[in-house]
């Protein structure tokens, strides 16, 4: 079992690494700036963890040479919404180093953070309401993720290698939710094979709880689904074009 020492209650921080160029996303810039709905796609996020009323504050790190998110986000600041220009060449070093900025304005080893991508910008509250409600009293922490639906193939030079049973796979999302004394030594022991927190933290011999997801909650990666994200964000009346 983890064993930090706990005095007061431990506080709740989400922490946005947003220092990524999205190449895959096809859009003339990083894709957290790309515009969506009648705003960049990043302010839809960081809209949605703002109604998350137990979190202590959200933290985004930037590239140390961002000049883009002040314009694409105005107004953003303040005693829960937090800035640093701290990111590195890959998520996992921008997460750590946010870790790190955590730990100067004053969070502590015991205090969780829930690790959110950027462009899952379809985020609801109450999603990250029942993650945090899942975790709260877990040893380890967990994340959202969904069970695939899907049959699931492996692909050997354009064509099927294998069909591969789907039983016990989930796809994960985010936020991902760890107390800041496991997920900081996790991320400095991890390779560049880890994609996510968790498998950080499964590197490390821990076994993170699965808390049922959404399937809106989907990554935008694709050009194909800015298109998807505008329809889904319209219907929600969350078009501010």
């Amino acid at each position: 079992m983890t064993s930090f020492a706990i005095g007061t209650a431990p506080q709740l921080y989400a922490l946005v690494p947003c220092a990524g160029i999205g190449a895959r996303a096809g859009a003339a810039g990083p894709k957290q700036y790309a515009w969506l709905a009648g705003r960049p796609l990043v302010a839809h996020t960081l809209a949605a963890l703002a109604q998350v009323s137990r979190l202590a504050a959200t933290l985004v790190v930037l590239a140390p040479d961002d000049g883009q998110f002040e314009a694409a986000v105005p107004g953003f600041g303040g005693e829960r919404q937090w800035l640093a220009r701290c990111g590195g060449e890959t998520r996992a070093q921008t997460v750590a180093q946010g870790l790190d900025e955590l730990l100067a304005r004053g969070a502590q080893p015991h205090d969780w953070v829930l690790v959110h991508d950027a462009a899952r910008c379809l985020l609801r509250a109450e999603w990250v309401d029942r993650l945090i409600d899942a975790c709260a009293d877990d040893e380890v922490g967990g994340l959202l993720a969904l069970p695939l639906a899907d049959t699931l193939k492996q692909a050997q030079d354009g064509r099927v290698a294998n069909t591969l049973d789907r039983s016990d796979k989930w796809a994960a999302q985010t936020p991902q939710m760890f107390r800041l004394g496991l997920l900081r030594p996790a991320l400095a022991a991890a390779d560049s094979a880890v994609t996510d927190e968790s498998s950080a933290v499964e590197a490390l011999g821990w076994s993170p709880k699965l808390v049922a997801g959404e399937m809106e909650n989907f990554k935008l990666t694709w050009p194909a689904d800015f298109s998807l994200a505008a329809r889904l964000l319209a219907a929600r009346g969350r078009d501010f074009s």
